[in-house]
């Protein structure tokens, strides 16, 4: 069945409070496209069920929900470690920020494909309020939203810094937003009138926690010397770890740890290739990036989102390296432009910045950890209009 659900929190109501807002139904909509979507979805549900243990969050792939056209669409667009397919990502990026037709086109195309299948899922789910965890399904329902064929309140879980034409709506009711920095971005697209609301919690939640740089390593079996650069292929397990790898090694006395996301060809080409190296490190996908990047000393990073967002939280400097196509290059100068990150063009400007970034770490960035709970404004949407200003006045005092 299109769109088949997983439950992931689930919990009876408790006797003493009957009420519809003591057990809302959520409905998170996610796309199985690399991790950057999955888990968002999968941290939200997780802290929706810690803040109010009787409601019920369950999350979809909202992309298989629109149906078989649609999905063929996105996953053939999507980037990977295909030349041609990173080509034809690129080139359809280009179209959209530089043809002003074009978003509305691919937004009415979305709909006609899609809508339907959006309308239905929703109709069984029954939820008090939807979240979208990915652009693509976003800018469905806030066109179905506008339409009024949606009469759910819909959230917008916005994970990347820029290049947002479809992660914001104006049918959208509220948009989280994981960088503050995107708001004025949001705003141009959704109306001056959009409820924005910085949060934390789309994420693992050991972010908001302190971790000091020796605990972290010792964490993972690390020694807490020598420098420790990680290099990231987010994922997908993109770009150019290979040179990024050979570049860290360049460097005296460091350790390489690389992260090659799901990518199994990938870890096995690296595996052949840096054998026999103690000094590099290979893993799969980690949940132990917490403490990686609070034991870390640089990251270089491939496909920017909320890996990116972590590192700085921690206060490990952070290069942009080795897949710098679409909505990538857009966040690169964004990164660049607030002090975020660098990017590195090749290897000789990676050279540079790795230097840089190894000089001298910053200190974590603390205010992360006092941002509003992701899942306590998508509660406050789903005990209905009262609950929604809350999630406004939290946008005003971000």
């Amino acid at each position: 069945m299109p769109g088949a659900v997983r439950h992931i929190a689930t919990a009876s109501a408790p006797e003493a409070d009957p009420s519809p807002a003591a057990f809302p139904r959520v409905l998170i909509l996610t796309a199985s496209i690399g991790e950057g979507h999955d888990l968002p979805a999968r941290f939200l549900a997780a802290q929706l069920a810690e803040r109010r243990p009787a409601a019920s969050a369950v999350v979809v792939d909202g992309l298989q929900a629109m149906g078989r056209t649609a999905e063929r669409i996105a996953l053939g667009s999507a980037p990977t470690d295909s030349v041609w397919r990173d080509r034809l990502f690129d080139g359809i990026h280009a179209l959209i920020t530089r043809v002003p037709l074009v978003p509305w086109l691919c937004g009415r195309l979305a709909e006609a494909l899609g809508g339907r299948g959006l309308l239905d899922l929703i109709a069984r789910e029954r939820p008090d309020v939807v979240v979208s965890t990915y652009p693509g399904v976003t800018e469905v329902l806030g066109r179905l939203r506008r339409r009024g064929r949606l009469t759910t309140p819909t959230v917008s879980a916005i994970t990347d810094l820029a290049a947002l034409r479809f992660w914001a709506h104006p049918g959208i009711d509220v948009h989280l937003v994981t960088h503050p920095e995107s708001a004025p971005e949001v705003r141009s697209i959704a109306g001056a009138d959009a409820r924005i609301v910085p949060v934390r919690g789309l994420h693992d939640p050991a972010f908001a926690l302190p971790r000091s740089r020796d605990d972290g390593r010792r964490a993972l079996g690390l020694p807490v010397e020598p420098k420790l650069v990680v290099v990231s292929g987010g994922g997908w397990g993109v770009g150019d770890l290979a040179g990024a790898v050979e570049e860290g090694l360049l460097v005296a006395d460091t350790i390489v740890v690389v992260l090659c996301g799901r990518n199994e060809r990938l870890l096995e080409r690296l595996t052949a290739r840096f054998a026999g190296n103690a000094r590099v490190r290979l893993m799969g996908f980690t949940t132990q990036v917490p403490d990686l990047f609070a034991g870390a000393d640089a990251l270089v990073h491939s496909t920017a989102g909320l890996t990116v967002l972590e590192a700085h939280v921690r206060g490990c400097p952070t290069i942009s390296y080795g897949w710098g196509r679409g909505h990538i290059r857009a966040n690169n100068r964004a990164y660049a432009r607030l002090g975020i990150a660098e990017a590195a063009r090749d290897r000789s400007e990676l050279a540079g910045a790795l230097r840089r970034a190894l000089a001298q770490r910053r200190a974590p960035d603390s205010s992360y950890a006092r941002l509003p709970s992701a899942a306590d404004v998508v509660l406050a949407c789903a005990d209905g209009p009262r609950g929604v200003p809350a999630a406004e006045h939290a946008a005003d005092g971000a």
